[in-house]
């Protein structure tokens, strides 16, 4: 696991990041104006920040589409939306990217 302010390498995705991305499927429609029919996590990112944690998480939307996205998971389970990538591919890197 990486350290403070690190980010780790990318990771097969949990169960658990699989409730985070149910959990933001309404932000992330809302978002990109689009609603997406399949919504599956398969590997994430994730750094360890004062007050909580950052992920990026790759997203299989159906086809051969998958979406990054960047979110913000405090330590009381609140999630908030910071980003969304589309039209990314199954090889694309998670990398952190802006707001």
């Amino acid at each position: 696991m990486a350290g403070p302010a690190e980010w780790s390498p990318t990771m097969d995705a949990t169960e658990e990041i699989q409730k985070i991305c149910v959990q933001m499927k309404t932000d992330v429609d809302k978002f990109t104006g689009v609603n997406y029919g399949e919504f599956k996590a398969v590997k994430y990112r994730n750094q360890i920040v004062t007050g909580g944690q950052n992920y990026i998480i790759k997203v299989y939307v159906g086809g051969e589409e998958y979406i990054h996205l960047s979110l913000y998971g405090k330590p009381d389970g609140v999630v908030t939306l910071r980003g969304v990538q589309q039209h990314k591919t199954e090889d694309d890197l998670l990398e952190p990217f802006p707001k």
